[in-house]
């Protein structure tokens, strides 16, 4: 039995919307033919997956169990046909994405250098994206930092180097030439690879680095970030102090496990080249 993915993208709106006539509206068809669909996908599967009459609609536990598998399914067909399409194009595009900080000019000059007729797109991502944008086929390989949730991803270490605590350039621990992590804990703002006290930002969903820069400058609290991003984003509102016993920061490349290419292959071996 083939599931059609079409059925699929339907089955998610009636089951996050859990009303057929708003689903219908957001996907742009008339409410019969959703209903016939769903009628049709419960046939495929030989499982009812809502429970509906005029007053509501609610998902049976088979359509609570689709509905937690139809997300990676949906994915997994989303880069499968992107990866044909490059597939296609004679594999002369090579994707890279890279975490703020971490300088590829090296890297992607000597790939450059090897492979003259290859297009090389960079792209900056941030730490709630470095998975999704290389399962869902967005990027080819990426330069990421942990933690990294290792499903469906091959990961290469590349390198590892110090953290540093970042401070407003007014706090009381700005001019030493060293701290330890017990001296700032309390007032860390977000919680950090290796290091467990919890974030103190509350309900604000923080994603960029010029973001938590702008919660220290303000005073909020101090930040533990990679040697390299103190440097890239230097600015006078705040100092970077070596941290003197915080676990090193690792930088890893990495690729969607399924995805074959000797592009990806190439610009690894030259990574590990150009970082050793």
């Amino acid at each position: 039995m083939d599931v059609d993915l079409r059925k699929l993208r339907y089955f998610a709106a009636v089951a996050e919307e859990l009303n057929f006539g708003r689903a219908a509206e957001r996907l742009h068809i008339a409410q019969p033919a959703l209903s016939r669909q769903i009628v049709a996908l419960e046939k495929d599967l030989g499982a009812v997956l809502f429970e509906r009459d005029r007053h509501r609609v609610a998902l049976t536990a088979a359509g609570r169990q689709l509905l937690a598998d139809t997300p990676g399914l949906l994915t997994s067909a989303a880069a499968l046909r992107r990866r044909v399409a490059v597939a296609a194009r004679g594999d002369q595009l090579l994707s890279v994405g890279f975490r703020p900080g971490i300088v590829i000019t090296a890297t992607v000059r000597a790939f450059r250098a090897d492979h003259p007729d290859t297009d090389v797109e960079l792209q900056r991502i941030e730490w709630d994206e470095q998975e999704q944008s290389l399962l869902e086929g967005r990027l080819d390989v990426a330069y990421v930092r942990p933690p990294v949730v290792p499903e469906g991803l091959t990961l290469t270490p590349l390198y590892q180097e110090p953290r540093v605590a970042v401070m407003s350039a007014d706090h009381r621990l700005a001019g030493k030439s060293s701290v330890a992590v017990s001296d700032l804990a309390a007032e860390l703002l977000l919680r950090s690879q290796g290091i467990t006290p919890p974030a103190r930002i509350g309900s604000v969903r923080i994603r960029s680095v010029e973001e938590k820069l702008e919660h220290v400058a303000a005073g909020a609290g101090v930040l533990f970030i990679p040697q390299s991003m103190g440097r890239y984003y230097q600015r006078d509102d705040v100092v970077t102090v070596p941290l003197s016993d915080a676990p090193p920061d690792e930088v890893l490349l990495a690729r969607a496990t399924g995805h074959t290419s000797a592009l990806v292959d190439s610009f690894i071996r030259i990574a590990l080249r150009c970082s050793s």
